[in-house]
């Protein structure tokens, strides 16, 4: 591994004390496309729990700002992870999702389920396409990382072990995913505004499908999605594993590919932390 530093200088560091290390370390050196592409999977899973389709569909954001409301999203995150929670930007972020959050009577074990997702996809990600799995110091490191945030947050009866959340996550799955028109609706609109960073539009309908191949049945079932030929399933995942393999014998990345530099239409000019997200009334 001497063109993978970063991997590396993770083996040294310890998963409760440098927890917010090891999450940027993984988020921006070691794995960027892949964490990126596993936290756009975690919000489709997300959307397949009515309770909060019909949430995101009453608030307008996600159908009728879809971009807006996505940029808003990955830059609180991003905010949080880049310069820590406990950073003056960090806590900005925070508070802004707080404040966003407050406004709606949001069940304590939907915020539990959202937070897994941010945990387990990442993990279940890597496991089939990234270029190594994440070691048990990482994934430790990950859980910390959330969990520190979700006390932030006032989320409350965060299981204490990694085991036991990913229990949780699985048993609300299985009770919860369900059709409903609004979780197709969020799908639909999220998933043609990524795509159209990568395609043109005419290409659309193949990159659905493609996309499609990267959930699991119970989430396309959940969604409304069709389930995709066998033949492009084993094709994109050949795609995939091939890919992985070419990044193995790469360099890990020097700079860190930082999503708060990324240029984004939505905001042109740059933005302010108090900014983003929503509002009572419209700024």
């Amino acid at each position: 591994m001497s063109n993978k530093p970063f991997s590396r200088q993770i083996k040294q560091l310890h998963p409760e004390k440098d927890h917010e290390k090891i999450a940027f370390l993984l988020s921006f050196h070691c794995f960027p496309w892949d964490m990126e592409k596993a936290l756009e999977f975690a919000l489709f899973r997300t959307f397949a729990v009515p309770s909060i389709s019909r949430l995101l569909v009453a608030t307008g954001e996600f159908t009728k700002r879809t971009r807006k409301r996505y940029d808003d999203t990955e830059l609180i995150l991003y905010e949080i992870l880049e310069n820590g929670k406990a950073s003056e930007r960090g806590k900005a972020a925070i508070g802004r999702m707080n404040a966003m959050h407050g406004r709606f009577h949001i069940p304590n074990q939907d915020y539990l389920y959202v937070l897994s997702t941010f945990i387990f996809e990442p993990i279940r990600w890597m496991d089939n396409w990234g270029w190594r799995p994440f070691t048990s110091k990482e994934k430790e490191a990950i859980f910390i990382n959330y969990r520190e945030l979700a006390r932030l947050m006032g989320i409350k009866d965060v299981p204490d072990t990694l085991s036991e959340f990913e229990s949780f996550n699985m048993s609300y799955e299985k009770e919860h995913f369900a059709f409903h028109p609004h979780n197709r609706l969020l799908g639909q609109k999220t998933l043609d505004l990524l795509l159209g960073f990568y395609l043109p539009h005419w290409l659309f309908v193949p990159g659905r499908h493609v996309a499609f191949c990267l959930m699991d049945a119970p989430l396309r079932k959940a969604m409304g999605f069709p389930d995709p030929p066998r033949a492009l399933q084993l094709l994109v995942r050949t795609g995939l594993k091939i890919r992985a393999f070419g990044l193995s014998i790469m360099p890990e990345r020097k700079v860190p590919r930082l999503g708060t530099q990324r240029k984004r239409d939505t905001y042109p000019k740059g933005y302010q932390i108090p900014d983003l997200g929503t509002f009572n009334s419209s700024k």
